[in-house]
């Protein structure tokens, strides 16, 4: 499918509103290494420093977390309805035990402005590159939200993308859920 880029924020809203019911999909890749796609329903599409940006939380204990570490650029990919099987797959499976991609069917092509991989399903992709990570700490976060969502202290690592781009496929608002 043909796509175009697009103004940063024309998808914002229904960005935020799928990272609170089903999520998108991160797609990271490093030499050497399978690519990946992980569930992600924690994340930031703003502004910081002048430039658009998206902000990833990755767990240290994830397998996607090596990937991010090893390489600059990734994708977020906005799901299309129907994939909500897919996204709950790979929400829950991991890419050191298994082929996500293989699994769920799902295509990848190459980014057009970075060195990583899109799911060609999706009809929207956020090309981004690393530009700052910072490492969650304990005490650092508000003691209710640690005490509630980091019982287990595997805290995240923050990964700040510019947004090198945002591609869409025609009348991709009627393919999201």
């Amino acid at each position: 499918m043909p796509r175009d880029k697009v103004d940063t924020f024309k998808y914002a809203r229904e960005i935020n509103e799928l990272m609170k019911s089903g999520g998108l999909f991160l797609v990271a890749q490093a030499e050497g290494m399978k690519p990946n796609a992980m569930t992600i329903g924690w994340g930031f599409l703003g502004t910081m420093w002048g430039k658009p940006m998206f902000i990833a939380a990755v767990r240290h204990s994830r397998h996607t977390y090596k990937l991010m570490e090893a390489s600059k650029s990734w994708t977020v990919c906005v799901p299309a309805k129907g994939m909500e099987a897919a996204l709950e797959y790979c929400g829950t499976k991991s890419g050191r035990d298994v082929d996500k991609f293989k699994e769920c069917k799902l295509t990848t092509k190459k980014g057009v402005g970075v060195d990583a991989l899109y799911i060609e399903e999706c009809p929207i992709h956020i090309e981004c590159t690393t530009v700052f990570k910072t490492d969650m700490k304990p005490g650092q976060l508000e003691a209710s939200i640690e005490k509630g969502l980091y019982k287990t202290k595997d805290f995240h690592m923050l990964y700040f993308g510019e947004v090198n781009g945002i591609y869409a496929v025609k009348d991709a608002a009627k393919k999201l859920p």
